[in-house]
């Protein structure tokens, strides 16, 4: 290996130590005597303090090149008060180069001098360079782990599902076509009735990481056209259990990302980041009215409007809680209707920090109902007879959820773009990087 140690393993319990770090040339300072590199890695910043007298003059000369060069450093750990990590490296043999630079960096990576977004996302490569960026992809992928952390936990099987289907998932006309050889397909808009036919096939409980994709003509901060869809789907429960899924593995996530990324919420200004107690519920017609005596135009029957969402957390005094026994004709075909009133289905929002960042319900598993609700939505009941038909050979009653990934970065990085928290992200007009 090129590296003995990450930045963030040299401590002040090392002093004295002899360690090799390879990273990239953060900062570069020359006053004469003394040559200072600052060193970066995707754990952190170190100083590395070259004096001449100290340290063979051949060391200090080989500080020649410019930033963002590649280098490796080998040097002895010393524990330096003006140091920001309270530890600094002495080098004890000449740096080498690994990787020069030998064009234009497009932008600052220290943030000193501010780049769009667009420049950074052309970019990206050089952008996942900035420490902001670094933090918010750290703290993705914890979210990611813990959101299989507890589902394990809590005995659900992973699975895959398909991301090319031959018919909408969804319904809609917000379809990406493509030729499958002799025939027409579409990309996923969503796993869902791969995951309801694994719990009818006797999986059980699943849970899923997947993309899906959306034909959508928007250009919003808050939408792409491809994002990342954490899912569960389990049997032999109704909305209520999948609720109460869903509300563990929100508060299991944000406090895991509390515990793996105290360095990286700080770097954010999300250090004062809340772990959430109980997960309240709200019905749709309770939210509705809060947000009309706080001014919303919003009539029963018509979904919440962003605004809407980001008057929630006002109008119920939380950050994360669950909005549901939503009107039947705002949900997807599959949502179970309530008995008492059809109008009403069994279907659920979690909404947090003033945004939408999952949406689940309870499904319809008797067949008869499901071909009458494909119908009441346009829907040709024909061309999802590989779905019904499922239900028609034993289907449990069960329920599941979705969360956001891409969304659910976004609400705990603080970001007002969810373009900062997608790697790659595609939307209507950028297909690269």
């Amino acid at each position: 290996m090129m590296r003995t140690h990450y930045v963030s393993k040299v401590t002040k319990e090392m002093d004295g130590q002899e360690v090799t770090l390879a990273g990239w040339a953060h900062e570069i300072r020359d006053i004469g005597k003394i040559k200072f590199l600052v060193l970066r890695d995707r754990t952190g910043l170190v100083q590395v303090t070259a004096k001449r007298g100290v340290v063979p003059d051949d060391v200090v000369d080989s500080i020649n090149f410019v930033k963002e060069t590649v280098v490796q450093v080998k040097g002895k750990v010393v524990v330096g008060k003006g140091a920001k990590a309270g530890v600094e490296l002495i080098p004890t043999e000449k740096i080498v180069v690994l990787g020069p630079v030998s064009t234009v960096i497009p932008f600052e990576v220290t943030g000193k001098v501010p780049a769009e977004l667009d420049v950074r996302l052309d970019n990206r490569y050089i952008d996942l360079r900035r420490i902001e960026t670094t933090a918010i992809f750290k703290i993705r992928s914890a979210i990611e782990s813990a959101f299989r952390e507890k589902l394990l936990e809590l005995d659900f099987q992973e699975m895959t599902p398909p991301c090319v289907v031959a018919a909408a998932t969804e319904g809609g006309t917000n379809l990406f076509k493509l030729q499958y050889f002799e025939n027409e397909a579409f990309l996923a808009q969503s796993p869902q009735l791969y995951k309801q036919m694994a719990v009818v096939g006797g999986m059980d409980k699943v849970f899923m990481t997947t993309p899906v994709f959306r034909a959508e003509k928007h250009n919003t901060v808050a939408h792409l056209n491809e994002v990342l869809q954490m899912d569960i789907e389990m049997g032999f429960g109704d909305h209520n259990d999948a609720m109460d899924v869903l509300s563990d593995v929100a508060v299991h996530i944000i406090k895991r990302v509390k515990e793996l990324c105290p360095g990286e919420l700080k770097t954010l200004g999300r250090e004062d980041l809340k772990v959430p107690g109980k997960v309240n519920r709200f019905t749709y017609t309770e939210m509705l009215l809060r947000l009309n005596k706080l001014g919303s135009p919003t009539k029963w029957g018509e979904d919440f409007t962003k605004d809407d969402e980001k008057k929630m957390p006002e109008a119920v005094g939380e950050e994360l809680f669950v909005v549901t026994e939503w009107p039947t004709d705002t949900r997807a075909f599959y949502s179970m209707p309530s008995k008492e009133d059809p109008k009403i289905c069994h279907a659920y929002d979690l909404v947090y920090m003033g945004m939408e960042v999952a949406s689940g319900a309870q499904r319809i598993h008797i067949p008869e109902l499901l071909v009458q609700q494909l119908k009441n939505r346009g829907l040709n009941p024909e061309n999802f007879e590989f779905y019904v038909r499922a239900f028609r050979m034993g289907a449990p009653p069960h329920a599941g959820w979705s969360i956001g990934l891409d969304r659910m970065t976004m609400a705990i990085c603080g970001m007002g773009n969810i373009r900062e928290c997608t790697l790659f992200p595609r939307d209507r007009v950028r297909l690269t990087p």
